[in-house]
Order: structure tokens, then C-alpha cells, then sequence
């Protein structure tokens, strides 16, 4: 089994199959874009199969796929149905924007996904526009509705809070839970290569933050009542409204870190082993699959170098990747 030196059983793989995107997210892609990485080095889907293959034989359980978009990525329901066919997975899902997802909702259910969680940081179409750099909350919208008609459920929506953004809204997107079984978070802005200014009309980005206890206190006028932990709730600190079919979540990596139960490695699209999301140490992995050698050592690697927690108290964010390069 892979165990990290603190003795944490790591069961979950994140993978990046892009860093493609087809929306520009103030936080999560400077104002000048990045450059793509070139097609050759972007790891083929039998060359993701067979590093869930050996993960799958040392105890990882939980696969999710991220991008950029994974949805950009051409035929991504054949590699969700190589890792829901792969001995020892028990869980398949996906991050996504939802742009795509109206048309392939019901293929992805079909090949294996179990489910989606959605990036969605508003519910007024026209900040979706600026914050996203002209995507279509609409478009979003139909896909959330066909991913819970196609079963994947709960579907999931993941909320960047940011003050001056979307603060006014924390209320209404925590409302989506009381007429839907769908699970709203609320997630820390995180110093990930995003503190260059975002353009007009928004923060600075250091002014952007908005901590747990901030979130905690706006929504306490709806009565939030706390809940035990289920199986998939991750990192998150769950509640639920009074009477609400669903619940709501606060994942806080800078204000309450949770770095002590991290059970995860990453894995980049172009073949990289990351052992903590906020840290630019990194694993290259893509050659020696390549040259056809044992990953194993790799892979047990990248466990032994998970630190204990990380350094973001001690102003140590990670500089190479942004966000949509890294998976999230």
C-alpha cells in the first residue's frame, strides 16, 4: 500500500488530462493566458490507464479527472471507461465547468462516472461572463441539469468565495440546496499564480480572500446545521438548511488546513507526479513510461515526499503552475 512518512494511506489520484480550458477564469489563468503544453507531451489515455493500473494495485480507490476541462479533451468518456474497468477502482469522477457537459452527461454515466462536480461561482449570467472572460452561465446551467438527469448525483457545485466578487451571493448559491439534493461548497481562494490584478471591476487579489470563519459568518443567518461526514465529502466541513435536501460544504486549505488527512497524489497532464497541490515539487514520471520501466518506485516516491502540511503561513505558494495547469 502506499503510505506517506506520517502514515497516511494515500487512496486517491487526481489526474489533469489538459491543461486546456475553454473558459479564462480570473483566478485561475493570468491575464496573458499561459502557454499550452505541445501535443507530444501530453500523456496518451492507455499511458493514464496504466499508471491507475498500479495505483489501483497499492491501494488508490478514488480517481478524479480535471483539467484545464477534461471535457475539451476528444473521445474522455473512453478513458472513464478504461479506469471504471480498472481492478480496484471504486470511484471515478470529474471536475468540470459544465459547458460540454449537456451533450456528454449521459455517455460519461454510461462508461462508468459516478459523478461531476461543477466550478461555479455565480448565479447571475452576466458576472459568469467576467468572471469566467465570456462563458455562458446558461450553457453551465444545462449541463448541471443533464449531469443530475443522468445520474450522477450528487452533483456537486464548487463555489470560489471571493470578497468583492461574489460575496453578495454566498446566501443564494447556498439556497441551491434546499429544493435540490446537490452538495454547494464554498472554497478558500487559494495563492496559486494568481496575484497579478485581474482586470477591471475586480479586487486586487490579495483583498479577494474571504477565510472560512468570514463565510461561516455571512451564512449565519440561514441557520446552518452542522452534519457528519459522508463517504466522498472530502476535505469539506459539511451543513445543511433546515429542511434542505442537499448540503453545504466549506473546504478551507489556508484558514483550517486539513493537510493531516490529505489521502491524494496528483497527476499532471504532462506526466508529472505532484505530491501536494501547493508546493512545486514534482515527480516526472512520462519518461520512464515511456521507455517502458516500473513506475512503482515513482509513484512510492512522490508518497515519501508529501510534506506534513503546507507552507502558505510562511508565504511559501507555489510559483510554477497555475491553477488550470495543475488540476485543482
Amino acid at each position: 500500500m502506499l503510505v506517506d512518512t506520517f502514515g497516511r494511506s494515500i487512496t486517491y489520484l487526481r489526474i489533469s488530462v489538459t491543461d486546456r480550458c475553454n473558459l479564462r477564469c480570473v483566478y485561475c489563468m493570468p491575464p496573458d493566458g499561459v502557454d499550452w503544453q505541445p501535443h507530444p507531451t501530453i500523456m496518451r489515455y492507455e499511458e493514464i490507464a496504466e499508471v491507475v493500473r498500479v495505483a489501483a494495485e497499492h491501494g488508490v480507490r478514488e480517481v478524479r479527472l480535471t483539467g484545464g476541462e477534461p471535457l475539451v479533451r476528444k473521445d474522455i468518456t473512453e478513458l472513464v471507461r478504461l479506469i471504471a474497468n480498472t481492478p480496484g477502482v471504486e470511484d471515478v469522477s470529474l471536475t468540470t465547468n459544465a459547458l460540454l457537459l449537456e451533450n456528454l452527461a449521459g455517455p460519461l454515466a454510461q462508461a462508468g462516472l459516478k459523478r461531476v462536480n461543477v466550478s461555479l461561482d455565480t448565479l447571475d449570467a452576466q458576472k459568469f461572463a467576467h468572471i469566467t472572460r465570456g462563458g455562458s452561465f446558461e450553457r453551465s446551467w444545462r449541463g448541471i441539469l443533464a449531469a443530475e438527469a443522468a445520474g450522477l448525483r450528487p452533483v456537486k457545485i464548487n463555489s470560489v468565495a471571493m470578497r468583492g466578487v461574489n460575496d453578495d451571493e454566498l446566501a443564494a448559491l447556498a439556497g441551491l440546496t434546499l429544493e435540490r439534493d446537490w452538495h454547494v461548497r464554498f472554497i478558500e481562494l487559494m495563492p496559486v499564480k494568481n496575484q497579478a490584478l485581474w482586470g477591471e471591476g475586480f479586487p486586487p487579489p490579495q483583498a479577494a480572500y474571504l477565510s472560512i470563519q468570514e463565510m461561516l459568518k455571512i451564512l449565519e443567518p440561514l441557520g446552518l446545521e452542522a452534519v457528519e461526514k459522508t463517504v466522498g465529502s472530502g476535505p469539506a466541513r459539511e451543513f445543511r438548511l433546515h429542511g434542505a435536501k442537499g448540503r453545504v460544504g466549506f473546504i478551507s486549505p489556508v484558514g483550517e488546513h486539513f493537510c493531516q488527512f490529505c489521502n491524494r497524489l496528483r497527476l499532471t497532464a504532462d506526466g508529472n507526479l505532484r505530491p501536494c497541490l501547493l508546493s512545486d515539487v514534482e515527480i516526472p514520471l512520462l519518461d520512464t513510461l515511456r521507455a517502458g520501466g516500473d513506475i512503482l518506485p515513482l509513484l512510492q516516491r512522490a508518497v515519501g515526499m508529501k510534506p506534513e502540511s503546507h507552507e502558505l503561513d510562511q508565504s511559501h505558494a507555489p510559483k510554477g503552475r497555475t491553477m488550470m495547469q495543475i488540476g485543482g
